[in-house]
């Protein structure tokens, strides 16, 4: 595949999502989708239309669904779960660690709508912690992915790995990130702009915001090193170890500033290659607002992480 040149619109990755999920159950008859009454939200009616024997609506039963992924790909199918994350993950933890990471079933989690996509529905609806609580899981590979090739590449790997792997895709608009050599692989983050001053680590919907950081930094003479590191779990440490030698780390994520992509950057940081960091993400439960407002309010920006990576700097004394 060749470059993928900066676009100038912005895009829904649930879109990317099915038509990849739709690619493959083309290909591949075990591949089935589970929903608990999210059809609309998962924009999976055209995948209901084409197959409709292949999509299972267990209604508003999270716990269940998971449960009844772990029993399809028991069978020899290849189950897509797909639901809103905030629901997902905190309704059916016991079903993701005992019946999909432990017992090592091939169930793909779709968190759908995750970070803070629901805005004005506050805290209950809100998916902070879905990273945090999953990189936790032994076993179960975590995928957050930037945009909307790397969302749709992102279901491609997850189809192919054998194992349990959750996909945590938004549906706040994103642009198509550059890319001088598109790749993608469970496991590696990849570099998009090069620099030596300090690294910022991003995934998700921050990492356009990293790059735009890095614009104004670079405005100031200051050479920040954007990765986009999609893989939360397992961790790529060769490209975290990398970022420490640069001095300064900034990481930056949709999501519990404790635990998530920070935590794990931080704790191989803290063993292996002490350096200073600064962790953008958010604090906690939040006020009810716009995602918009959250996300600049708390400094999820392309400000608020230039601003961080000056402060880290100017602590360091560099």
């Amino acid at each position: 595949m060749g470059a993928i040149a900066p676009a100038t619109g912005l895009f829904d990755c649930r879109d990317a999502y099915v038509r990849a999920v739709e690619e493959l159950a083309a290909q591949d008859d075990r591949i089935v989708a589970v929903v608990n009454d999210s059809v609309g939200s998962s924009k999976l009616g055209k995948f209901r239309d084409r197959f409709p024997t292949r999509l299972i609506n267990v209604g508003i039963a999270e716990q269940n669904m998971v449960g009844v992924g772990a029993g399809l790909a028991n069978g020899g199918k290849i189950p897509f779960v797909s639901g809103a994350s905030c629901f997902l993950t905190a309704r059916a933890m016991e079903q993701i660690k005992a019946d999909c990471a432990y017992s090592q079933q091939n169930v793909k989690l779709c968190g759908i709508s995750s970070g803070v996509a629901y805005g004005e529905l506050g805290a209950t609806h809100h998916s902070i912690e879905d990273v945090a609580w999953l990189r936790a899981i032994d076993k179960l590979s975590v995928i957050v992915p930037a945009d909307p090739w790397q969302t749709a590449e992102a279901i491609k790997a997850a189809a192919a790995h054998d194992g349990p792997v959750y996909i945590r895709i938004s549906r706040m608009p994103v642009p198509e990130l550059p890319r001088a050599n598109p790749a993608f692989t469970i496991g590696k983050g990849e570099v998009l702009r090069d620099g030596g001053d300090v690294a910022i680590i991003a995934n998700g919907t921050l990492v356009h915001h990293a790059l735009a950081a890095a614009e104004r930094l670079g405005v100031e003479d200051i050479a920040a090193r954007v990765i986009n590191m999609a893989t939360v779990s397992p961790l790529d440490t060769d490209l975290v170890a990398a970022a420490a030698a640069t001095g300064a780390i900034v990481t930056a994520e949709e999501g519990l500033k404790q635990g998530g992509l920070g935590g794990a950057v931080a704790e191989f940081c803290a063993e292996n290659h002490p350096v200073p960091m600064r962790r953008i993400g958010f604090p906690g439960f939040m006020p009810t607002g716009s995602a918009a407002w959250l996300m600049d309010h708390f400094g999820l920006s392309a400000a608020g992480i230039a601003t961080a990576a000056r402060e880290l700097l100017a602590a360091r004394g560099g």
